[in-house]
């Protein structure tokens, strides 16, 4: 059987499996962002905070994709097969890029503009909400397109703890040595990466040209 043929047999798995892989990268970029953008404001407002929220995001991203979802297994309550440990993972390996470009961000912010709303009389509050964060929205959305990127390609590793996805059919290609199963999974992968990779692209750029930043 032809690949063109096998694609077509499968077609209502693959476009099952593509969407549970869409999901896992959705939840986990969600959440990573609703952790790391508080995070990297607070880091910018509470300098001693840097070191250590930083270090740890940096250290994860040391550990091999697989190690990090096999030393999540057996931790109570957030280990165990499914989609419970793979979203943690993929939440903890999203962490440095959406945080570093948030302290990026906001550090890179003109001087000359944060005494303009000083002058105004805005609280550190108001200035961080009206002035900054807009501001530096184009940055941060950058940290969000590398980490969704990035992934929409570890989810596929995530099929390892039964998280399912297009992994599940890389997986199976591996163990009966079938190269067809291989391609069936890798394909639509790389597809839904550059999707998403233009996607956010296009969206940054107007976030820039939206802010005057680009």
């Amino acid at each position: 059987m032809s690949l063109s043929e096998f694609l077509v047999q499968r077609w209502p798995e693959i476009v099952e499996l593509s969407l549970e892989h869409i999901g896992l990268v959705l939840v986990s970029i969600g959440l990573a962002v609703a952790l790391a953008v508080p995070l990297g404001f607070a880091v910018t407002r509470i300098p001693w905070l840097a070191r250590p929220v930083l270090g740890f995001s940096g250290v994860v991203q040391t550990v091999p994709s697989l190690a990090l979802f096999g030393l999540l297994l057996p931790l109570p309550l957030i280990g165990g097969l499914g989609n419970r440990t793979a979203i943690l993972a993929l939440v903890l390996y999203a962490l440095l890029p959406i945080l570093r470009n948030t302290v990026t961000g906001v550090r890179s912010v003109d001087p000359a503009i944060l005494d303009a709303a000083d002058g105004m009389g805005m609280t550190d509050w108001q200035r961080l909400t009206l002035v900054e964060a807009p501001l530096a929205l184009p940055t941060i959305f950058a940290g969000i397109r590398i980490a969704t990127v990035v992934g929409v390609g570890l989810v596929t590793i995530a099929a390892a703890v039964g998280a399912g996805g297009l992994g599940s059919f890389i997986f199976r290609g591996l163990a009966m040595l079938d190269t067809r199963l291989l391609l069936v999974g890798a394909i639509p992968s790389a597809l839904l990466a550059l999707a998403a990779d233009g996607l956010l692209a296009v969206a940054e750029r107007r976030l820039a040209a939206a802010t005057g930043t680009g």
